[in-house]
């Protein structure tokens, strides 16, 4: 069975599947894979498994070595060389009059191949700008355009919290996100505090989501009526964070309890210990499989 380990080229970037080629690899280890680009620095993210044939699917690439220090010196020179690709492609995109925003360049390990990320609103015509470029750095240029969500992951930056954005720091897949997540979370619909740097709604509000529509499941909606100890009472707020709901009370005045106080005049949730009427339920249903 071949052994298969899990790299990545980015910090928080997709993890790529790679045969481990029978060296012993660990977690953090840099190692040099083969692409179709040609030679790239990775790092190792999954440490080798072995995997049945059947689930490998398409044949996968070789890790060829564990970097070495000329590797990693290599690394640090292609750094400089990514940064004068850059200074030489703002001139040329600039000399083109495209309409495009660079972003970041690439190269690879083995220096066969430049490839620069840039956005744009629509589709641009570069063909032109790519040979000028091939001509100006003497390598073979790839001019790849991307969306806002994968420009902010590349530039990073700090999001609404003061933090990193997690797209650039641990986020290695963009997960959808919707509207309703929001909504779910009692949050302000305003779209410049629900949007990210890139401008589309923020990755983290997939995070607590499920939790959010756990907890809510077993509570009454905003609005809805119950009948608690103190009376019958309409639910006004519904505090998931702190565990508590406000009641304002049909005789007047308002109360703040526990959800639980009225999570229990919902039969059937999961989350709950059944009630009376659960119970008597729950015997008529055995009374009718036997």
């Amino acid at each position: 069975m071949p052994r298969v380990v899990g790299v990545n080229f980015r910090r928080a970037g997709p993890v790529y599947r790679f045969d481990a080629q029978g060296l012993d690899l660990a977690r953090g280890d840099w190692v040099i894979a083969r692409t179709n680009r040609g030679l790239e620095l990775a790092r190792v993210v999954v440490p080798p498994v072995e995997v049945a044939e059947s689930e490998v699917g398409e044949e996968l690439k070789p890790i060829v070595r564990k970097a070495t220090e000329e590797d990693l010196r290599r690394a640090d020179e292609n750094a400089a060389r990514e940064q004068e690709a850059m200074r030489v492609a703002a001139a040329k995109v600039a000399e083109h009059g495209l309409p495009m925003k660079l972003i970041e360049a690439q190269q690879t390990l083995d220096g066969s191949r430049m490839v620069i990320h840039f956005s744009a609103e629509g589709r641009v015509d570069f063909r032109a700008l790519v040979r000028d470029l091939a001509r100006a750095l003497r390598t073979r240029i790839e001019l790849h355009q991307v969306g806002v969500r994968d420009e902010a992951k590349m530039r990073g930056g700090l999001g609404h919290c003061g933090r990193p954005l997690c797209c650039a720091t641990f986020l290695t897949n963009f997960d959808p996100v919707g509207i309703k997540m929001a909504k779910e979370q009692d949050l302000s619909l305003n779209p410049q505090k629900i949007s990210g740097l890139c401008g589309r709604l923020m990755c983290c509000l997939s995070f607590e989501y499920g939790c959010y529509r756990e907890a809510k499941q077993c509570l009454p909606k905003v609005g809805g009526w119950v009948e608690i100890p103190q009376g019958r009472g309409k639910i006004t707020a519904i505090n998931v964070i702190l565990d508590r709901v406000t009641v304002a009370l049909e005789e007047g005045g308002t109360i703040e309890l526990p959800t639980g106080a009225v999570a229990r005049h919902r039969p059937g949730c999961p989350h709950m210990p059944p009630g009376p009427e659960d119970e008597e339920a729950g015997s008529e249903e055995v009374a009718e499989r036997d």
